[in-house]
């Protein structure tokens, strides 16, 4: 099984660039290329599907057991797997979380890139911390991003010292990857973008060591135990209504496909565009996004946030995470603070703050009986966002690594509303309970 993870020294190296331009050299070569991304990252993976025409996946060891971090890999990979690291090749939370813990976990090969600016001979202080923190690493190698030509001779003098492949080096380029206070701006908003990515190939294929990364990349496939689903006893699929736009793009695509799994038929639906819900829908996923850029053009869709409200106090099981969970807000402030009329069933404000309110991860334990568990029972989850309400709800605890601890999440028996981003395949009992509520609602139980 061809893989190869490219991590990097730190955030703002250069590993979303060298990754991106790896993909797109690869396609360029004719192979079936899949990807991945460490961690909770929705925007990434949007990359290398512009790249690679087809979804990418997420590799997460604080979601995922050591088994299903495994099967996902076995499931989704194809001729050659390229998995983008997330932060340092190290951070993680309590030895779970990090890329060193998923290529640990499933074997594979790390690529490490090191941004070089501002420095000469102290690259080989990083080489050597990085090949000496943590044993075993898995580390085969180092790309070397923002390298001046005249230290190329260095960067490889100091890869034979350490016995690790030099694996070459990305200049600086004009492909710039934007932010915003989520993160990076998607793909679909950066002009051009198909331009760019072509500039990123050329930039891989006369750059970096294509060949020697593609050999490397050929390691043994790591032994797991298939993940058996339960069969479902539905008199039809269970059909669910899943919010995705521009407004709503905070998607797992591996969640949508474990649905499936579970016998439910998904149609995807626009908060901003639709009047109407889908039709004869048993469940909603209101998932995240920025509904703050959006907020004037989604108050005025008075039809859609009719068909919401309704459709929630009918009790139609609902899933709404973060920009979800805004957009059932009485109201929002936008940037500038101009207010925006939405659905209305969490009767509060979602508001801009000015930090990062949330961000990583978190277990989550319930209050009481609600749409994905039982009072007492608990999952993984985590948060990342700048707006806060006038009312997070109090129905779950959430409990970070560290101790700390706040209550969060409006939940009820067909309802989960909250800041707290889900991942399906870290506890597949949420998924399950979801399912059946929407069964049951639907009827169509066999």
């Amino acid at each position: 099984m061809n893989r190869i993870l490219i991590g990097g020294t730190h955030s703002g190296c250069g590993k979303t660039t060298v990754t991106c331009a790896l993909l797109k050299a690869l396609s360029n070569r004719g192979l079936r290329v899949s990807s991945f991304k460490c961690g909770p990252d929705y925007i990434d993976p949007m990359f290398h599907k512009k790249i690679i025409g087809i979804d990418a996946h997420n590799l997460d060891s604080f979601f995922c057991s050591d088994n299903t971090l495994k099967f996902l890999l076995h499931e989704y990979a194809s001729e050659i797997s390229v998995i983008e690291g997330v932060m340092g090749f190290y951070d993680g939370a309590n030895g779970r979380g990090s890329a060193h813990s998923v290529s640990k976990i499933t074997e594979t090969p790390a690529a490490i890139v090191v941004d070089c600016k501002g420095m000469s001979d102290s690259i080989g202080a990083v080489l050597s911390g990085f090949l000496a923190f943590q044993k075993p690493n898995n580390i085969r190698g180092f790309i070397f991003n923002r390298l001046p030509e005249r230290l190329r001779g260095l960067a490889e003098e100091l890869c034979e010292r350490f016995d690790v492949e030099y694996l070459g080096c990305f200049p600086t380029c004009d492909f710039s990857l934007e932010s915003r206070h989520l993160g990076l701006v998607t793909a679909d908003e950066i002009p051009n973008i198909k331009e760019r990515l072509k500039r990123l190939g050329e930039l891989a294929e006369n750059n970096l060591r294509i060949d020697r990364i593609i050999e490397i990349s050929n390691a043994p496939a790591p032994k797991f135990t298939p993940i058996k689903f339960p069969e479902n006893r539905f008199s039809k699929p269970v059909k669910i209504a899943v919010a995705r736009d521009k407004a709503f793009c905070f998607l797992y695509s591996e969640n949508l496909d474990l649905l499936k799994k579970l016998g439910c038929e998904l149609e995807c639906f626009s908060p901003l565009s639709d009047e109407k819900l889908p039709q004869g829908i048993s469940g909603l996923i209101l998932c995240g996004g920025y509904p703050e850029l959006y907020a004037r053009e989604l108050s005025e869709n008075k039809e859609m946030l009719c068909e919401i409200q309704n459709a929630i106090s009918k009790n139609l099981p609902t899933i709404a995470e973060c920009g979800g969970f805004m957009y059932l807000h009485k109201s929002l402030y936008n940037s500038e603070n101009e207010e925006s009329n939405l659905v209305g069933t969490i009767d509060a404000a979602a508001q801009k703050t000015d930090k990062l309110q949330r961000f990583g991860y978190a277990n989550l334990r319930a209050k009481r009986d609600n749409l994905l568990c039982n009072a007492g029972e608990s999952f993984p989850a985590h948060e990342f966002h700048y707006w806060n309400s006038t009312d997070c709800g109090e129905d779950f605890i959430a409990e970070k690594p560290d101790g700390r601890s706040w209550e969060c999440v409006h939940a009820a028996e067909n309802l989960y509303a909250g800041f707290p981003h889900l991942y399906f395949y870290s506890d597949i009992k949420i998924a399950e309970n979801f399912v059946k509520k929407c069964a049951e609602f639907g009827g169509i139980y066999g």
